[in-house]
């Protein structure tokens, strides 16, 4: 099975402000975790999480959130996105 390539990962509103959440697209990398799972980050590095087969986004240790806390959304949506340019990878990023 083909890993996906990249991921749209919606982050909630900072707590309180009823501020609308922001999705983030990340990328597949080449790093994988302690237990084998692709990592994905967004275009900075600094936003880093592993997919479970749930579609789940589960930011590692490492992470910095959009909301300026280290990792603390634990449980956000993840949506596999097409490739850029359609399903025939036509227009496809270098990424």
């Amino acid at each position: 099975m083909t890993a996906v390539r990249r991921y749209g990962i919606t982050l909630p509103g900072a707590p309180g402000s009823h501020g609308p959440p922001t999705v983030i697209v990340v990328y597949l990398t080449s790093d994988l975790t302690a237990d084998g799972r692709p990592v994905y980050a967004d275009d900075s590095g600094a936003f880093r999480v592993q997919i479970t087969d749930e579609d789940v986004a589960q930011p590692l240790a490492d992470t910095v959130s959009s909301s300026g806390g280290r990792g603390q959304e634990q449980c956000l949506h993840a949506e596999a996105l097409p490739p850029p340019g359609g399903a025939d990878g036509a227009g496809l990023s270098q990424r």
